[in-house]
């Protein structure tokens, strides 16, 4: 322990915490842009610079440790100043314009901007105009780009894949796509963590809400919505009021409001989704297909374009079944178009999603009879959910708790938890064990597959003789540890589930940006306790899905069912671009 003394306040603390950290000890909030703690500590903006006493330099305190007797003074004249000024530098280069931007009040540089009481540019602006595909589902800014470095760091350390790169030196440093490719050409697996890691509008999701207004506002259409969990386990976060007060149900009336015709829980498909995977698990694990390579969940859409760009000799591991998202759309566009008697071209199918690359998922196609289009029309995130609450002045306080539409209508509390790390495992896992002893299990046995901690969890049960090896893990740079291992020969799973944001979908990269903070586990343990309320809390209990089968399905993994409800993964490929440095040479992964 050393002492210091902190804007006249002497404090104990470990002498291997920043300045930053001590600083935090005594409430003392030292402002920043670039800073992710263990992931971008490279004191790049130069706005969290404290003054010392003895050091000729004002320091970073993001990077720099306390010592025995160091005195800091957090805002002298000589530090408000010298963040105003840097502030004002990173404007210069900063297309300011924030009431049409999409950070617009959730911008640390326009927080920071405000709070210095910047009221007048004193440098010319000079910004850069780079082409970007607008119609890729991410889309960037490079204006308003501070060069932050943040996207680097979080596509790098956190999820392997080295997207970005930082090009030039000093005033022309830009951020753009690696190794002299175009986002296209990138293998870029859309999770979208750059994005709500980004602490200004240079990055954001493509922004499909006006599709959805034109397709209420189209009198032959009939516009059914549905709505993922982790939706709801985040969507208060944006309202300011309680998750308990901004209730699902609110959200259905909110939507039946702005013109949907039906809304419904995507938590029903995936109990639709659990019946169909669990039970080709036990088909693949009966036949020995599993006794190399594990089967793998296929959910993720974000993990599936991974897997296809990174490992392509184990997309024939991947389970066959569509993602919640898609298994909806496609039910809604045969078995419910049937049943209220309309053409399924007529229907738009719409998904409310925690998820950028769902917006990729949603291209698809899907033939059945004389229908040809798409499972999903409009995959909007729970950020575009939000923005159309407001564009329609709807206060979600003064909402009815409404119920979702019938026929599809029930949901199991192992439906609810597909959106945290380990709810697909540990529902699959449930309706595994029915199949198998031919009794349901206590609710909370395969608690333990909960991941929490981002990492990779494995676990080992014993089903009637069956010994099941499986895994959970989350974050594509765990996944490809985890991957090594199983090809490698060092570990074997039976079933393995993979979502690639951090903490699973509810830490997914279309849900509500908090600077500098997650909160999946918090939005994780919401889902918990829904479930745990629930008086279903299994998939094949779920009496509107037995009368799906018994009606339009017959059995999990019939012929139709295959048609339908499961998917060729060969059917489409990623971008094989390889990256080539500054000089047009081809990079090898070895060099990465």
């Amino acid at each position: 322990m050393v002492k210091v003394t902190i804007d006249g306040r002497d404090l104990r603390v470990d002498e291997n915490i920043s300045i930053m950290d001590a600083c935090k000890a005594l409430n003392i909030d030292i402002p920043k842009l670039c800073f992710l703690k263990d992931i971008n500590e490279i004191g790049g903006c130069r706005v969290c610079l404290v003054e010392v006493e003895g050091m000729k330099r004002l320091v970073t305190s993001c990077n720099n440790k306390v010592f025995d007797g160091m005195v800091i003074h957090t805002n002298s004249q000589r530090v408000r100043e010298s963040r105003k000024r840097t502030v004002q530098m990173i404007l210069s280069q900063h297309d300011s314009s924030c009431p049409t931007c999409v950070r617009s009040g959730n911008c640390s540089l326009q927080s920071l901007a405000n709070d210095l009481n910047i009221r007048e540019p004193i440098y010319k602006e000079v910004l850069i105009n780079k082409d970007w595909d607008q119609s890729f589902p991410l889309i960037r800014d490079a204006n308003k780009c501070i060069k932050c470095m943040r996207c680097v760091q979080i596509c790098d350390k956190v999820q392997g894949l080295n997207v970005w790169e930082l090009e030039g030196t000093g005033g022309r440093s830009d951020i753009n796509v690696s190794g002299n490719r175009t986002i296209n050409e990138a293998d870029c697996s859309l999770c979208g963590q750059c994005i709500t890691h980004c602490p200004v509008g240079a990055l954001r999701e493509r922004d499909d809400t006006e599709e959805f207004f034109r397709a209420v506002y189209d009198k032959d259409k009939t516009v059914i919505v549905q709505v993922a969990p982790a939706v709801r386990a985040a969507f208060a976060e944006e309202t300011g009021i309680s998750r308990d007060q901004a209730s699902v149900g609110k959200i259905y009336d909110g939507l039946r409001k702005m013109g949907a015709d039906y809304v419904f829980d995507t938590s029903f498909s995936a109990d639709l989704t659990i019946m169909e995977e669990a039970y080709e698990f036990l088909d693949r694990l009966e036949s020995g297909q599993l006794d190399q390579k594990p089967m793998f969940t296929s959910c993720c859409p974000g993990w599936v374009r991974f897997v296809k760009s990174q490992y392509p000799n184990l997309v024939s591991n991947l389970s066959s079944a569509k993602s919640p998202m898609q298994m909806f759309g496609s039910t809604i566009k045969t078995y419910f178009a049937k049943k209220i008697n309309k053409d399924p071209n007529d229907i738009v199918t719409v998904a409310i999603m925690p998820c950028v690359a769902k917006k990729s998922e949603a291209n698809m196609d899907l033939y059945y009879e004389e229908y040809a289009g798409k499972d999903t029309d409009i995959s909007l995130t729970t950020r575009e959910l939000v923005r159309m609450f407001r564009q329609s002045h709807l206060d979600i306080r003064y909402l009815e708790d409404a119920d979702q539409d019938r026929l599809m209508h029930d949901y199991s509390g192992a439906g609810v938890i597909f959106g945290a790390s380990g709810g697909v495992m540990e529902a699959a896992l449930r309706t595994a064990y029915f199949a198998i002893k031919g009794e349901n299990p206590d609710p909370g046995l395969f608690m333990e597959v909960r991941n929490k901690n981002r990492d990779i969890l494995e676990k080992t049960y014993n089903l009637d003789g069956k010994t099941l090896k499986v895994a959970v893990v989350n974050g594509l740079s765990n996944t490809r540890r985890l991957i090594y291992d199983i090809n490698s020969g060092k570990s074997h799973y039976d079933f393995v589930e993979v979502m690639a944001c951090p903490g699973g979908c509810v830490g997914g990269g279309g849900q509500p940006i908090h600077d500098g903070e997650e909160f999946d586990i918090e939005r994780g343990a919401e889902l918990y306790r829904l479930d745990e309320k629930k008086d279903l809390r299994y998939s094949h209990e779920n009496e509107d899905i037995k009368k799906l089968y018994e009606d339009f399905f017959k059995k999990p993994n019939s012929n139709l069912a295959h048609m339908l409800l499961h998917t060729d993964h060969n059917s489409w490929v990623m971008p094989k671009q390889p990256r080539k440095n500054r000089n047009g040479y081809v990079i090898s992964q070895k060099d990465l």
